[in-house]
C-alpha cells in the first residue's frame, strides 16, 4: 500500500516558519545582506512565538523592510478554536491553499506545563477503521513550515494560560513516517536550542507501523521517542482495524521497534485503543503480553472516543471501565508496564479528525 505522490502546494510568498538558518541565510545573501543576520532573525521569531515581524536590533533598514513585506505573516492561520472544560484546546488551522489541519494543546498534571499534538498530513491514507481522520481521505503532505506553525500556535495558546509547552507528539492527522523529510526538518527546528528550544527528548513520533519508516527514523540517530499504534495482538484482528496491518505483520513491526530501541536505549511506547467486543477481552490481553514477551516497552491504553459509523459501516464503542481495568490487570499480572492515557476534551470534538470533518460537512457544496 502506498500513498499517492501528491504535490505539496507552496505559497507564492514564504513565511519565516518555512526557513531553517541555512535557507534563510541564503535568502538574505540573495537580497544582498549578510547571512549572519539569519540566525538572529529566526531566534527572535521563535522566541516571539511566531510573530510575523520579529524585532531584531542592529539590522539594516532595508532588511527590516524586507522582513515586513517579503514574507507571508504565517504558514497557517487559526480557523476554529475549541476549549474543553478540562482545559484541552483544539485548534483547526487553515493552510495557504485553504486546507485545514488539527492541533491540540493538553494541560499537564503540573499547572505550569502542557503537551502538544501536531499533524503531519492533511487527512490520512492509512484507512484505520475506527479513526475519524481517515473518513476524509488523504489530500497531501504538510511542509516543514506548516508543521512548525502548529507548534508555534500551540505555544502561544500555552503561554496565554500561563503554561509552558513541554512536549510534542506527532500523533495528529496523518502518518508521520510517510512524510518523513518534512517531519524531520520540522523536528530539527523545534528541538534546536537556538530555535524552538524544545529538546530532542521532548518529541515523540507515532506510527501505525511503517517498517521502512521506523528503520529510516532509527538511521537518523535523532534522540526522539517512538510510539507504535498496535491496537491488536494478532495480525487478523489488526488487519481488520488497520489495513496497513496486511502489509506489515506485528512480528516485523516489533522487530523494527526493537532496532530503534536498541539504538536509542529508551522504551518504545505501544499504543492500544480499547474497542468494546473487538480487542478488549482477557484473551486479547494475554496474547498481547505473549507477543511483547520480555520487551521493555510501555503499553499506553487508550479509551476510545466514538466517531460514528466507520468506513466499513461499524459503530465502534468504548470499552466499559470494568473491562478496561480487567484488560490492564491481565497485562500487569504478566509483567507488562501498562497505563491508561488520560481522556481529553470529552465535551469537544476530541478524537483526531472530528473537528475538521464537522467543519467541512457544514460548508456549502
Amino acid at each position: 500500500m502506498s500513498v499517492p505522490d501528491t504535490p505539496q502546494p507552496r505559497r507564492l510568498v514564504a513565511a519565516l516558519a518555512d526557513f531553517d538558518p541555512a535557507t534563510l541565510a541564503q535568502q538574505f545573501v540573495d537580497w544582498g545582506h549578510k547571512p549572519s543576520h539569519a540566525a538572529r532573525v529566526l531566534r527572535a521569531f521563535y522566541e516571539g512565538d511566531g510573530q510575523a515581524n520579529p524585532t531584531v536590533s542592529g539590522l539594516p533598514a532595508e532588511l527590516v523592510e524586507r522582513l515586513r513585506t517579503g514574507f507571508a505573516p504565517s504558514a497557517a492561520t487559526l480557523a476554529v478554536r475549541q476549549v474543553a472544560a478540562d482545559g484541552t484546546t483544539k485548534l483547526l488551522l487553515r493552510l495557504g491553499d485553504g486546507r485545514t489541519v488539527e492541533s491540540v494543546l493538553m494541560p499537564d498534571f503540573r499547572a505550569d506545563r502542557a503537551a502538544g499534538c501536531v499533524s503531519s498530513q492533511v487527512g490520512c491514507a492509512m484507512g484505520c477503521d475506527f479513526c475519524a481522520t481517515t473518513k476524509t481521505g488523504f489530500e497531501r503532505n504538510l511542509t516543514a513550515g506548516e508543521i512548525v506553525e502548529q507548534f508555534l500556535a500551540l505555544r502561544r495558546e500555552a503561554h496565554a494560560v500561563g503554561r509552558r509547552l513541554q512536549t510534542i507528539v506527532f500523533m495528529g492527522m496523518g502518518e508521520p513516517l510517510l512524510n518523513l523529510e518534512p517531519v524531520l526538518a520540522a523536528v530539527r527546528r523545534l528541538a534546536d536550542n537556538s530555535l524552538g528550544a524544545l529538546g530532542w527528548r521532548q518529541i515523540t513520533v507515532s506510527t501505525v507501523g511503517i517498517v521502512p519508516g521506523i528503520d529510516a527514523l532509527t538511521a537518523t540517530g535523532l534522540n526522539l521517542h517512538l510510539a507504535v499504534s498496535l491496537h491488536a495482538p494478532d495480525d487478523a484482528t489488526r488487519a481488520r482495524l488497520l489495513p496497513m496491518g496486511r502489509r506489515f505483520p506485528i512480528a516485523d513491526i516489533l522487530a523494527a521497534a526493537d532496532r530503534f530501541q536498541a539504538r536509542r536505549g529508551r522504551p518504545v511506547t505501544i499504543q492500544y485503543c480499547l474497542l468494546a467486543g473487538v480487542n478488549d477481552s482477557p484473551d486479547h490481553a494475554r496474547l498481547l503480553a505473549e507477543v511483547l514477551g520480555t520487551r521493555r516497552m510501555h503499553i499506553n491504553l487508550l479509551r476510545y472516543n466514538p466517531t460514528g459509523l466507520s468506513l466499513r459501516g461499524i459503530a465502534y464503542e468504548r470499552s466499559c471501565d470494568d473491562t478496561a481495568e480487567a484488560f490492564a490487570a491481565v497485562l500487569r499480572g504478566r509483567g507488562c508496564v501498562a497505563h491508561f492515557r488520560r481522556s481529553r476534551g470529552p465535551d469537544i470534538d476530541a478524537a483526531c479528525g472530528q473537528l475538521r470533518r464537522r467543519i467541512e460537512q457544514s460548508l456549502p457544496t
